[in-house]
């Protein structure tokens, strides 16, 4: 580490007191870190963690990144999940996460300087979820497994140490939400009546991939009574074209995570995930005769098919059925989560993690 506030991550090395007490009060003051303690990135740990990608070279750069435009080099991104206390194995996982961020359809510059509620939510795909232990039933957003805290951490202090991005600094996130810290999940593929999100994606079923888009923290939809396909839908169309959502106003690629459960049945009643796509679609609207002149900017790709002249128009969540995401994730009972996000501005992305010859 530099004792630099302009350049916060570097090779350069300081010292500091053989004291954890002194390092966590040295890397807080200096603003390195998301408020909780970290692992001290001694030069022991950096090396021992960059060997999770040993097939790389280390000062090879992986992104410049905004706003404050830090070159992440895989050495600088191995500090911060050392910091994170991720294993070495985590860091391809965390390396592909933030090239996601990078897509310009992710628009990370915008996302790290909003005033809106979101955070980057990671969602792992492929055999590298039972192979790293990632959870995605029981607790999927929640605590409790190292994996999933420590990959959303690693990419959360990346955007922070390489990008600049300190609350109230440069992030003026009006309220954020826990997924600041981190926000990690996998995808329950066992469980998917369906194909799993990467495939989907033209990604193949035996590689691993992650996708991250920028949402705001699950909002659960419960519905433990009805179990056909309409009255489960009914419920999430609902609970997702409300007033306020951003979703609503700049409509973008929101994330549906499936209860196990409700899978089945609207699985069970007949319906494909386009199916289930597609009624969301069309059900998921409000008049906009309470869209307008309300909430945000419209766009910026406002759908097209709402007649601003006629206020019974319905406006959609999403310009298409394609643009809601959908996977399987939880532990059993009749919920499942709605996770809005900022709107078109920030669309997801997708990318194979890199594991390696």
């Amino acid at each position: 580490m530099v004792d630099n506030q302009d350049d916060p991550i570097s090779e350069a090395l300081i010292r500091l007191p053989d004291s954890l007490d002194a390092i966590q009060d040295h890397f807080y003051e200096k603003g390195w870190t998301d408020g909780l303690p970290i692992i001290p990135p001694s030069q022991d740990r950096v090396e021992a963690m960059l060997k999770g990608m040993h097939w790389r070279d280390p000062d090879e750069l992986i992104a410049e990144v905004p706003p404050a435009h830090g070159k992440a080099t895989l050495r600088r991104i191995a500090v911060n999940a050392v910091m994170a206390g991720a294993k070495p194995e985590y860091l391809p996982v965390v390396v592909a996460a933030l090239e996601c961020t990078m897509d310009p359809r992710y628009g990370l510059h915008h996302r790290q300087t909003t005033t809106h509620g979101s955070a980057p939510l990671i969602i792992i795909n492929g055999p590298i979820i039972k192979e790293l232990h990632v959870n995605y039933g029981v607790s999927c957003f929640g605590s409790g497994w190292r994996a999933n805290g420590t990959i959303g951490r690693a990419l959360r202090l990346c955007h922070v140490n390489l990008g600049g991005a300190q609350p109230g600094v440069v992030d003026f996130c009006q309220h954020a939400h826990p997924g600041k810290y981190t926000f990690c999940t996998g995808e329950n593929e066992d469980a998917n009546p369906w194909e799993p999100l990467h495939v989907e994606r033209g990604f193949k079923p035996a590689e691993s991939v992650v996708t991250v888009s920028h949402t705001e923290g699950p909002h659960s939809m419960t519905e433990n009574f009805r179990t056909d396909p309409d009255g489960i839908i009914e419920v999430f169309a609902d609970s997702m074209a409300t007033l306020g959502c951003n979703n609503l106003y700049s409509q973008g690629e929101p994330v549906l995570a499936l209860g196990v459960e409700h899978a089945d049945y609207l699985h069970k009643g007949g319906l494909s995930k386009q199916d289930l796509k597609q009624e969301l679609f069309e059900r998921a609207r409000q008049p906009w005769r309470l869209v307008e002149g309300r909430g945000k900017s419209k766009g910026p790709r406002f759908p097209k098919i709402v007649d601003k002249n006629d206020p019974e128009s319905m406006v959609p969540i999403i310009n298409a059925p394609d643009d809601l995401i959908v996977i399987v994730a939880g532990g059993a009972g009749g919920k499942s989560m709605w996770l809005p996000t900022s709107g078109g501005q920030t669309l997801s992305a997708s990318r194979a993690i890199d594991l390696g010859p």
